[in-house]
């Protein structure tokens, strides 16, 4: 069973049930994960829209289903070579899609985003596997 990870964009339209078919097809069979930074999104997101009983009882059950990658000293030092490598190219990337793309990195898993554009860099020049959606 291969992991892939979400991207909070991708994690918020499986939570709004707004995911596009043609990209829930793409994950269909994968194991589905998600790093520390989208739980802290997530968690922010929730408490800044008011989120009622119901939807965050929803939250909890869905996050039972799918891995969080964590943070550790695998994935720091990761981050910290993203950054360097990011700021000798000349192209600082923010903050938080350098930690979910360091843990995606360290882990050695695939990242779904529907920003490409933000993590193309990683793609391009430290290896980081993206599944186009």
């Amino acid at each position: 069973m291969s992991y892939v990870v979400l991207d909070t964009d991708v994690a918020s339209a499986i939570l709004r049930r707004r995911l596009p078919g043609s990209i829930e097809a793409r994950l269909t069979g994968q194991s589905l994960a998600i790093t520390f930074v989208t739980v802290g999104e997530l968690t922010s997101w929730t408490l800044r829209r008011n989120w009622g009983a119901r939807r965050l009882a929803d939250l909890t059950a869905w996050r039972r289903h799918v891995v969080t990658l964590p943070f550790d000293d695998l994935v720091a030092t990761t981050w910290g070579t993203l950054d360097a490598r990011a700021q000798a190219r000349g192209r600082p990337r923010p903050i938080n899609d350098m930690w979910v793309a360091a843990c995606c990195i360290a882990y050695g898993v695939p990242l779904a985003t529907f920003n490409v554009k933000d993590f193309e860099d990683f793609a391009r020049h430290d290896g980081l596997a993206l599944v186009g959606v």
